[in-house]
């Protein structure tokens, strides 16, 4: 079955939905829309008080990875990514 809330994927609770909202993301599938990269660089040009451990949760939330995983695994790529769209981290 698939998630119709966000707090119902996994690594995001109510106060990532809360905060995704924010940016008019309310659903699994305008974040899939999005992507994890552009909806952290969303986040932090709104203001929101983000770390990277957020962007480590959409990404896992999106690919049903714990964060760590992600962390692991994608965080060099995502960093790069981050690094070449001009977000200061």
């Amino acid at each position: 079955m698939t998630p119709t809330s966000l707090s119902a994927l996994r690594n995001l609770g109510p106060k990532s939905e809360a905060m995704l909202a924010a940016i008019d993301i309310r659903t699994p599938a305008q974040l899939a829309a999005r992507g994890a990269l552009l909806a952290f660089i969303a986040l932090k040009q709104s203001g929101q008080p983000v770390s990277l451990n957020m962007l480590w949760a959409m990404e896992g939330a999106l690919s049903d990875r714990d964060w760590r995983e992600v962390v692991r695994d994608d965080k060099l790529r995502l960093l790069t990514e981050l690094e070449a769209h001009g977000v200061n981290i």
